[in-house]
């Protein structure tokens, strides 16, 4: 059994004492805004303002940013509650991420990559982020060359606060919340001379609860028998979420500026589950069994940044460059004790213990040069890192001394190194009526794998051209015309490509596969906005054609078993009209609504399924914020993800319903009740039909999450008049 260090939340606070408080951010590569209830326009052209109670939206050429601050679910939740609300985002029970469908998505930090953003510990990171540490989000479906290529469906930029220019702010607020949960935060920054320096710190208490039931039908090919199995399990976590974040700026004189960021966040609890599983009829099972687990589990993740900024006498001619680090480990242990309901021998017992190490060097260099005519050109280099290792090990019991015995079957270490490096180039400039961003990013990535077994080690390489065009046209002082054109990368992490069974839950395996080829999809948009008094609407159509998509097949092993592993679709379409809507229905009462028709088709004939499937469907977003009085804001927000295609079958739809309410008793001191879920309706539901299998998978999330709480903010800046956005964002 694995006992991480600084298990304990005692040890975990003499630790941050030692550590001296220099944890904090990835450095920051993109200067916040102001906080001001209407942003302004920054010096790209074409922007469009969109100004409302819930979510602030301004339109860029190559980018939809969402300020968050009058989300009431940022004061309470983490960065995975407030993405609820953003249009083109969904999350699902686990909170895994897609947008617009997809789920190969990038996310990072103040532009940069964060380890444990990436692959299967994206959710937990999603949802140990405290949201109150959030400015906006950028969304960016087509994303220009300067940016990584990875991530097929786009990119999700979380663009953190920073220290204000006008002397010292902060706030701190407390959230209790039912079923245990507490949450505790607290922010400032101080601005003195050439130095600035900004943190935060906070500490969340966490319990959930979730229940999956799993009804399968197993044709047996030898017999032509029909088997039945069903399973069920109860499922709950009880987590301790510390946190810490900082950043110093030092102006070294008006051309030249230092910035030392870094971030610790850690996560440590327990997580127990009972698992029940009868195989057979229901009068006469030829199998019953209960599986118990309770389990440790404990993970860090850490960043540093040193950046570096120079501006030059040309107005807008920038040099930028930074190194950094950024690491997540995680470690996992779990006793299993097995009871066989049909035999009256004692229960048996086994261990499980789980490893994952990601660690990220990452460098980028821009430079940027302004030309007359409101031209513009960038270009940079970037390197990324990535070294990934897992390693687990379990025992079982041995039936004649019950003793503890080495399991091989998992038994596994592997280890993983993807080195990225990449040059770009853009060009911004006006042709006539429109204006254009053009831009090549070339990238060259080097593979090597290293599995456990006798396997040999495996290294390769290669090399792509990664293009991207945006042109933006005003219609007249109001209306927007754009379209954009990109090609994009998903390439497997070495969680996917790790072929080592998962059998953390031993019914429902998984593993990955290491003849995963990179997924390569062309996008093309074009979008109509309209900002007129006050309100704002927008129509986007989009479409992607891809090779070598990712997607999950279910393979029934026995009766009682099945394995899901990753493979590779030859060839996989999608499009769809994406809409927005943004304004007052009354004076009082705002709104919010967006959506997504979508079409999604797919081939699966070389995977042995039959032909072209595809499917319709609209994802669909409504948020309403009445202000009764000056002190007094209500809110109310409903999503809804319609059901998705794979392969073998489909997912279901899923909606949610969130809560949220505010008073402020003064500018310094607010009170604010939130509830998430509020009716209770979170079901995750897969269903697969194949001729060998018919299976229904529900997970369920146990009930809605509720807080009640205060901030107190002192020092509180005044309203910045034309300080702009800055969205300069390095190489990604």
């Amino acid at each position: 059994m694995i006992v991480p260090p600084f298990f304990t939340r005692q040890r975990w606070l003499a630790g941050v004492v030692l550590w001296g408080g220099l944890a904090g951010a990835t450095a920051p590569a993109v200067s916040a805004p102001a906080p001001s209830s209407t942003p302004t326009a920054p010096s790209d052209g074409g922007a469009v303002v969109v100004t409302a109670d819930r979510l602030s939206v301004q339109t860029l050429i190559d980018r939809k940013v969402y300020t968050i601050a009058a989300d009431l679910q940022s004061i309470t939740g983490t960065v995975a509650d407030v993405l609820q609300a953003v249009p083109s985002i969904e999350l699902d029970i686990d909170g895994n991420l897609s947008l617009r469908g997809d789920s190969n998505v990038t996310v990072l930090v103040d532009g940069r990559p964060v380890a444990s953003l990436a692959g299967s510990s994206a959710a937990d990171a999603l949802a140990q982020i405290p949201a109150q540490e959030i400015e906006r989000i950028e969304v960016i479906t087509n994303p220009p060359a300067q940016f990584k290529a990875e991530g097929t469906a786009g990119i999700i930029n979380i663009v953190t606060k920073k220290a204000r220019k006008d002397g010292h702010t902060g706030s701190v607020q407390a959230n209790v919340g039912n079923a245990h949960r507490w949450n505790t935060s607290a922010n400032g920054s101080v601005t003195q001379g050439r130095w600035s320096v900004a943190g935060s710190a906070s500490f969340r208490e966490d319990v959930r609860e979730r229940i999956a039931a799993d009804n399968r039908t197993l044709l047996v090919p030898q017999t032509g028998a029909l088997v039945q199995n069903a399973s069920s399990l109860d499922e709950t976590m009880r987590r301790q979420l510390p946190s810490l974040r900082g950043t110093v700026d030092f102006t070294i004189d008006r051309q030249h500026k230092l910035s030392l960021t870094a971030t610790r966040a850690e996560r440590q609890g327990r997580r127990f589950f009972d698992q029940y599983n009868v195989t057979g009829s229901g009068a006469d099972p030829s199998s019953d069994t209960l599986r118990h687990s309770d389990g440790l589990e404990w993970s860090i993740d850490t960043s540093q940044t040193l950046s570096y900024e120079q501006t030059f006498a040309r107005p807008e001619e920038k040099l930028t460059g930074s190194i950094g680090r950024t690491a997540f480990h995680e470690r996992e242990g779990y006793l299993y004790t097995n009871t066989d309901l049909l035999s009256p021998a004692p229960a048996t017992h086994d261990t499980l213990d789980i490893g994952q190490d990601k660690i990220v060097y990452l460098a980028n260099l821009d430079y940027v040069l302004p030309f007359s005519g409101h031209r513009k050109f960038k270009a940079g280099y970037a390197l990324e890192d990535n070294h990934d290792g897992s390693d687990n090990a379990g025992d079982n019991q041995d039936p004649v001394t019950g003793g503890l015995v080495s399991n091989p079957l998992i038994t596994n270490h592997f280890r993983y190194r993807q080195t990225v490096h990449a040059v770009y180039g853009t060009l911004e400039a006006p042709i006539g009526q429109w204006t254009l961003l053009g831009g090549l990013r070339l990238e060259h990535t080097a593979v090597d794998i290293s599995p456990y077994d006798s396997s040999p080690p495996v290294s390769f390489g290669y090399a792509r051209p990664y293009p991207s065009l945006h042109l933006e046209r005003p219609l007249s002082d109001a209306a927007t015309l754009s379209l954009s054109a990109s090609r994009r990368v998903s390439r497997p992490d070495g969680y996917a490509l790790d072929p080592h069974v998962d059998r953390q839950d031993v019914h429902n395996l998984r593993a990955g596969n290491p003849l995963l080829r990179p997924q390569d999809t062309k996008s093309f948009e074009i979008a109509y906005a309209v900002d007129h008094r006050g309100s704002s609407y927008s129509l986007t159509g989009y479409w992607r054609d891809t090779h070598d998509s990712y997607t999950g097949i279910t393979i029934p092993l026995d009766a009682q078993t099945t394995l899901t592993t990753l493979t590779n679709l030859p060839h996989s379409r999608s499009g769809g009209m994406e809409f927005t809507a943004n304004g007052h229905l009354l004076p009082r009462l705002g709104y919010n609504l967006s959506g997504n028709a979508f079409y999604n088709e797919i081939d699966a004939t070389a995977l042995g399924f039959a032909g072209l499937k595809s499917t319709t469907g609209v994802n669909a977003k409504l948020s309403l914020d009445f202000k009764a009085t000056t002190t007094d804001t209500t809110q109310i927000a409903l999503s809804r993800r319609d059901r998705f295609l794979t392969p073998q079958g489909y997912y279901a739809a899923v909606m949610q319903v969130n809560f949220g309410y505010r008073h402020t008793f003064s500018k310094e001191l607010a009170a604010v009740v939130t509830v998430t879920d509020l009716f209770n309706q979170q079901n995750w539901k897969r269903y697969v039909e194949t001729p060998e299998l018919t299976d229904v998978y529900n997970r369920h999330a146990v009930g809605r999450v509720a807080y009640v709480g205060f901030v107190y903010t002192i020092g509180a800046p005044k309203k910045s008049r034309g300080s702009g956005f800055d969205y300069d964002t390095g190489g990604g």
